[in-house]
């Protein structure tokens, strides 16, 4: 890909995780580690791969994404809000309770978010139902589901994989961001879900396996993904949890902590000093 799109999508990165550390600073309570280990997907998604427009959110043929593990919404928040959909001083108000910008997106308040989430394990139901409404309507947009390698732990992910692939949905792009880590330990500890793109070859997938964290294999991940025709298309990111900040990088203790006023200030740092 064109090195200058790569940098600049570089820059757009740095810029979204500062916005992640920012949220839950703030907000004093949230997810780092799983938002900063999709920060880079969601980036080239808002940025590059994305039909959608912030002063029309509800137009018909707009592409759609479902952030199924809901709780990395900071990710979600900072994407959007960089994007133009709110100014990116709200995302100091995570939490609140007078906030928009819940612990979890909700569709029916914040520009941008398609699906409302939270309940793991639900997001690619609802993603299979929006692709099929886009064939049936004879639509052209795309839609792209974000799961975490923990949450397919979840039966109704396997019951809705079959349903992508019995109704060949090509116009539906399903990425696991397989950062090895969730609440209580590694993916390996709590309930192994590997090989990940075997299970989901299994069901009928076209399998493209990525470093979610190599903004070049993202783009083109994305571009093999809209030619693929007959089925869904299953991403496997490979990731690291809290990536771009030093102490939080596979550490199992940021999946839902945030940090205090002086780690908040060494992130920060860390990133306008980075070259992510």
């Amino acid at each position: 890909m064109e090195n200058r799109k790569i940098e600049e999508l570089k820059e757009i990165s740095k810029n979204v995780r500062k916005g992640i550390v920012e949220a839950v600073y703030s907000g004093k309570s949230g997810h780092p580690g799983g938002s900063l280990s999709i920060a880079d997907i969601m980036t080239v998604l808002y940025f590059d791969e994305l039909n959608v427009n912030p002063d029309n959110t509800k137009y018909e043929n707009r592409d759609r994404l479902v952030l199924s593990k809901g709780h990395c919404a900071p990710a979600l928040y900072s994407c959007l809000a960089n994007r133009g959909f709110f100014d990116v001083q709200e995302l100091k108000t995570l939490r609140d309770i007078e906030s928009r910008l819940q612990g979890h997106p909700d569709m029916k308040k914040i520009p941008g978010v398609d699906m409302t989430t939270g309940s793991l394990g639900q997001g690619l139901s609802a993603a299979n139902g929006m692709a099929i409404a886009g064939k049936i309507d004879n639509k052209n947009y795309r839609v792209y589901c974000i799961l975490g390698d923990g949450e397919i732990e979840e039966g109704q992910i396997w019951e809705a994989a079959m349903a992508s692939s019995k109704y060949k949905l090509d116009n539906l792009c399903v990425i696991v961001d397989n950062n090895n880590l969730q609440i209580d330990g590694t993916i390996e500890e709590v309930m192994s879900s590997y090989p990940i793109d075997q299970k989901f070859k299994s069901f009928g997938f076209e399998i493209i396996n990525i470093d979610g964290h190599d903004i070049d294999e993202i783009l083109k991940a994305f571009e093999v993904a809209k030619n693929v025709k007959g089925k869904p298309t299953c991403i496997i990111a490979k990731t690291v949890k809290g990536k771009g900040i030093s102490f939080m990088e596979n550490q199992v203790g940021w999946h839902g902590k945030a940090p205090n006023e002086e780690q908040y200030i060494k992130a920060m740092e860390e990133l306008d000093n980075s070259s992510i």
